[in-house]
């Protein structure tokens, strides 16, 4: 049984894991420059990491269930309930983890579409795929594409911060 959006999930995965790999690429730009990479640098490579995970299971999880014969109604409440927790607790805990790793909060741009309103997305697509209202499949869908959006623009952000910090160059011995 095919779940109904089962091809623009698969498409949102493929895509998510393609962002993921561009998002690693460029950041070893600057090491490949010869810089050394910063705390920053290595947070924003880990956090784009997991979300996009987070975000790609959520995108495979409808198939999965629906592997099981369930019916869709309970396999986009199940999806919900499975995946909007720890997407939850990614998104509101994010501005107390960057400060602990790299010292210093998100950017306002960032923490307001990636943490608010990225947060506002899941909770209120996990409140109406709960109430069991019509189109429940359309709002889980609407939300993971939004959330990965989220993700894309804080990335393009944390890289224009990134690009603005100062080279420190790694030590190598001058050629001769």
């Amino acid at each position: 049984m095919e779940v109904k959006g089962a091809t623009l999930l698969y498409t949102l995965a493929g895509l998510m894991i393609t962002f993921a790999g561009f998002s690693a690429l460029l950041l070893t730009l600057r090491p490949a420059a010869g810089a050394r990479l910063s705390l920053l640098d290595r947070y924003l490579a880990r956090t784009v990491m997991t979300y996009i995970f987070a975000l790609t299971a959520g995108a495979l999880l409808p198939a999965l269930l629906a592997l099981y014969d369930i019916q869709e109604e309970w396999i986009w409440r199940g999806s919900a309930v499975l995946f909007a927790p720890p997407m939850l607790s990614l998104q509101v805990t994010y501005p107390r983890r960057r400060r602990k790793a790299v010292g210093t909060g998100p950017p306002p741009a960032i923490f307001s579409v990636f943490v608010v309103f990225g947060s506002a997305v899941t909770l209120a697509m996990l409140g109406y795929v709960l109430a069991g209202l019509q189109y429940s499949g359309a709002a889980y869908i609407t939300a993971l594409t939004i959330d990965f959006f989220t993700v894309a623009f804080a990335y393009v952000i944390a890289l224009e911060v990134i690009m603005q910090q100062p080279l420190e160059v790694s030590e190598r011995p001058a050629p001769h």
